[in-house]
């Protein structure tokens, strides 16, 4: 079982709870943290347990950097919008370096999310 992360900008909420529901049958079997807001969406509208942190502009980018740190996960799934500049970008740029300092698979569109979850569900 793998600790799986999944952080959605606010205008990829929806995107990321299309996604869940696409790979219920793969992420079913892992345990998932989120930022706040996203892990109420993904309990109130699937059948999975989200443990959800604080939302990310209040630090929940950092408690999951700091779970990140701690080798407590292994996925980042982040839904980034490329094109909304983020007023918490410094957070955002220290969860991606993290990920990359202790060699974590981070997703940052839909494509390589599915990919991630595809390698995943073939172990």
């Amino acid at each position: 079982m793998k600790t799986i992360a999944l952080i959605p900008h606010d205008r990829k909420k929806d995107e990321m709870l299309t996604f869940v529901q696409d790979h219920l049958d793969i992420l079913a079997q892992h345990d998932l943290i989120a930022t706040a807001t996203t892990g109420r969406i993904i309990n109130e509208n699937t059948s999975l347990n989200v443990n959800a942190f604080l939302s990310g502009p209040l630090g929940g980018d950092l408690q999951i950097g700091a779970r990140i740190a701690a080798l407590e996960v292994d996925i980042v799934i982040f839904l980034r919008d490329p094109l909304t500049s983020q007023p918490h970008e410094p957070d955002i740029t220290a969860l991606l370096r993290v990920c990359d300092v202790h060699n974590v698979p981070v997703a940052t569109n839909e494509s390589s999310a599915h990919m991630l979850l595809t390698a995943l569900s073939a172990d």
